[in-house]
């Protein structure tokens, strides 16, 4: 089974990812971390006890990988932008071999105390022109939502908009179940709404 984990924002560099995502929402994004084997940074939102949204971008200061970043983020450009979702679960073998071809290589990955097994695609490029959840399993209790502050945000409904809509959505049926998901056919597109304190805001 999946579970919806957490929304990334991709964006060229990371201040003005951070810039977008709290004028939209009106909030300040906590600190996040540095992923050294994709030479990629974050900020982090809490979505409540057990969900989360990154905002990433390639991090300058490494040394660019000798592979593709996860995300596509070699290939983005323009504003930040809703760019991926990543679900969790508790068997990511056995989650690839339901999903379709080009999802990804378990890779495992660590900060701090976190530790993860995540799936990504040796071209960095995900099924369904990245509209197909990303898969990460994390290793033993630690989790970034519940350690970051929780300033009342809520994902209430995340659209995904995709031509292949309906397949996009039999590639996951009986796997995950979460009515805040839908898909809808036409361009591609992903829209978040947020329930929050200034009322109902909005990210695409």
């Amino acid at each position: 089974m999946l579970t919806l984990d957490h929304l990334a924002v991709a964006a060229t560099s990371l201040d003005e990812g951070v810039a977008a995502v709290e004028f939209a929402l009106g909030v300040t994004l906590a600190p996040g971390g540095q992923h050294p084997h994709m030479a990629t940074h974050n900020r982090l939102l809490s979505l409540g006890p057990d969900l989360y949204l990154e905002v990433i971008a390639a991090d300058p200061a490494q040394p660019r990988p000798a592979w593709p970043r996860w995300f596509d983020l070699d290939r983005f450009s323009g504003p930040p932008r809703l760019t991926n979702w990543i679900c969790r679960c508790d068997d990511i073998a056995a989650e690839l071999a339901l999903s379709p071809p080009g999802t990804g290589t378990p890779i495992a990955l660590a900060r701090g105390d976190f530790r993860w097994q995540m799936a990504v695609p040796a071209t960095g490029i995900l099924p369904f022109d990245n509209a197909f959840p990303a898969l990460i399993q994390w290793e033993g209790s630690a989790h970034p939502a519940p350690r970051l502050p929780d300033l009342g945000i809520r994902l209430t409904r995340f659209e995904i908009a995709h031509p292949e809509a309906l397949a996009l959505r039999a590639a996951l049926h009986n796997r995950l179940h979460d009515p805040r998901i839908l898909f809808t056919p036409g361009p591609q597109a992903m829209r978040a709404t947020f329930a929050t304190p200034h009322g109902d805001r909005h990210l695409e």
